[in-house]
């Protein structure tokens, strides 16, 4: 099955979901709470995951989301219509929808 990923986001600030992502292969879970992006979900539980622009154009996040689904915090991130369809994300503008599964080869413990 392939995951979803969708945008724009239905982001809505009355939720209080937390989603479970782990990371692989680095095996690290962590929280993410609705709303929140992804990359600063891991942050704040020291996971570090590759960025820089942190605004979706850079492209320096872009993993791949194996199981679940993500909305976007933007209109358009940096991702082409292929990519989207395949499952890549970039964490620094999206926020969990489902538990995930990402895979980000350059993840590490902070």
């Amino acid at each position: 099955m392939k995951p979803s990923t969708l945008s724009p986001p239905a982001v809505d600030g009355a939720s209080s979901a937390v989603h479970d992502v782990l990371v692989q292969p680095l095996g690290r879970h962590f929280h993410s709470p609705s709303g929140e992006t992804l990359l600063a979900s891991a942050l704040a539980a020291g996971v570090v995951l590759p960025s820089s622009c942190r605004n979706g154009t850079c492209r320096a996040c872009l993993c791949m989301v194996t199981s679940g689904a993500v909305a976007y915090r933007i209109d358009w991130p940096g991702l082409s219509a292929d990519e989207k369809r395949t499952g890549h994300v970039l964490p620094c503008v999206a926020v969990a929808l489902t538990d995930l599964v990402l895979q980000v080869p350059g993840a590490r413990s902070a």
